[in-house]
């Protein structure tokens, strides 16, 4: 792994137990209009796995991303970075992130961070070219 200010490459990424973790995370999501369920998983920079899933309300536009719950969870159990991602469907198909979604994965990710995709693994950069971040309200101040 490595931190936002090295260069290593990430190559060590168990992507079966990340993908289980997803799985299991899918399992507990609440979605009883659309019934899409969806799980998150992500491997942190400290090693720990954090997972969310979809929460949707009666009231559409105010449901859930699992993306949402998995960085409430990265907070809740102690912060990290992201270094890792990946998200599946009812039938534990990876699927892709939303747009708003790589946004708030953005925001969190090492620089790098791999995201498992329908179209093979790819770096957040590749996912969401030129992202407006923290960086660039750092560079305004």
């Amino acid at each position: 792994m490595r931190s936002s200010t090295e260069e290593e490459v990430v190559t060590d990424i168990d992507w079966d137990e990340l993908r289980s973790a997803a799985v299991e995370a899918m399992e507990k999501a609440y979605a009883p209009y659309s019934r899409y369920r969806v799980g998150a998983a992500a491997l942190v920079s400290d090693g720990r796995i954090v997972t969310g899933c979809n929460v949707e309300n009666a009231s559409y536009g105010v449901g859930l991303c699992a993306e949402c719950g998995l960085v409430g969870n990265l907070h809740m159990t102690g912060g990290g970075e992201l270094v890792a991602f990946v998200c599946v469907n009812n039938d534990g198909e990876t699927i892709m992130p939303c747009g708003r979604c790589r946004q708030l994965l953005n925001e969190f990710a090492i620089p790098g961070m791999l995201l498992e995709t329908v179209s093979g693994i790819r770096t957040i950069d590749e996912v969401l070219p030129d992202a407006f971040g923290p960086r660039d309200l750092e560079a305004a101040r």
